[in-house]
């Protein structure tokens, strides 16, 4: 195997960083409205790909079939609500219960594989699930003693995570036509034309938001996305699925930590618990299911 130019568990522990500031820049956007932070993040990202996209995979694109169009449009709606419901989320519970349960995705895209794929439940699946499921439901529980809004916020991030799945499903048979770039583009700019329309369909302005807001939405696109989604495609060279999925269940503790330091928020007892059980879950989930599912569904790394 070719040795890879700089160590890939660095690489790993970048991504991972990268990707536990996403709450943060959404909580630090302010009042700018969820579908609008999400609309930024990802123009922008399509933006910044756009000259390098055009320029090396033009012909790739003009090649792409009706029905792959038709699968990228759906994969990008899909996409879209995920950033909606997600960062909605953050407005009414805490950035530790949000992260936590968005982190859920890869037990819908296994029942997803079930439903649609037939796709078999081992013990250790079923074991998981059920962990996962009391994790959960602790951090429920913790947060409806806070507040309804609080609870509230936890069932926007698990509908979060029940789209990204979709987003997943949906774009598989996309992603085997097309390399990683031309895939990427194509969803990221469906799912922006998506939002901008649902933008306008509320009449959200566009403009008009203030400086730090708008380092926000320019951190969103680039540090989360590039700086985190990228470095763990580049690290698949060299690194299991199955150890980048297991990585990023770092995340839900590295973005606790930052809304700890920088924006005060307090962790209760409930979804300290709760997010641990979760997280074992997750990783008892990923180990049982390795061999069993297909890389598309092990190595979900979000698009948080």
């Amino acid at each position: 195997m070719e040795k890879p130019p700089i160590q890939p568990y660095l690489i790993l522990l970048i991504g991972v960083l990268s990707i536990s500031t996403s709450a943060i820049f959404v909580k630090l956007a302010g009042e700018a409205p969820a579908s609008m932070i999400a609309f930024y993040r990802l123009a922008i990202a399509v933006a910044i790909m756009a000259p390098y996209v055009l320029w090396k995979h033009f012909d790739e694109i003009k090649q792409t079939r009706k029905k792959d169009w038709l699968l990228a449009i759906f994969s990008g709606i899909f996409l879209a609500f995920h950033f909606i419901l997600w960062f909605q989320s953050l407005n009414y519970t805490t950035v530790a219960s949000s992260v936590v349960l968005v982190s859920l995705q890869p037990i819908f895209a296994f029942i997803g594989t079930y439903i649609f794929f037939k796709e078999r439940f081992t013990v250790g699946a079923i074991l998981s699930l059920v962990i996962t499921i009391t994790g959960s439901a602790i951090i429920g529980w913790g947060d409806f003693q806070i507040s309804g809004l609080a609870l509230f916020g936890d069932i926007l991030a698990l509908l979060g995570a029940l789209t990204v799945t979709g987003y997943f499903l949906l774009g598989q048979n996309l992603r085997k036509h097309q390399s990683l770039m031309t895939y990427t583009f194509i969803v990221y700019g469906m799912a922006a034309i998506t939002l901008l329309l649902y933008n306008v369909l509320l009449g959200y302005s566009f403009t008009g938001y203030s400086g730090n807001q708008w380092l926000m939405f320019l951190g969103l696109a680039i540090i989360p996305t590039f700086f985190g989604h990228t470095l763990f495609n580049w690290t698949l060279k060299w690194l299991s699925t199955s150890t980048i999925s297991m990585a990023v269940l770092v995340e839900p503790v590295g973005a606790s930590l930052l809304a700890y330091w920088i924006l005060q928020e307090s962790i209760s007892w409930a979804q300290w618990l709760g997010g641990s059980i979760v997280i074992f879950g997750l990783m008892m989930f990923i180990l049982s299911t390795t061999k069993k599912v297909k890389p598309k569904f092990t190595h979900k790394t979000g698009n948080r």
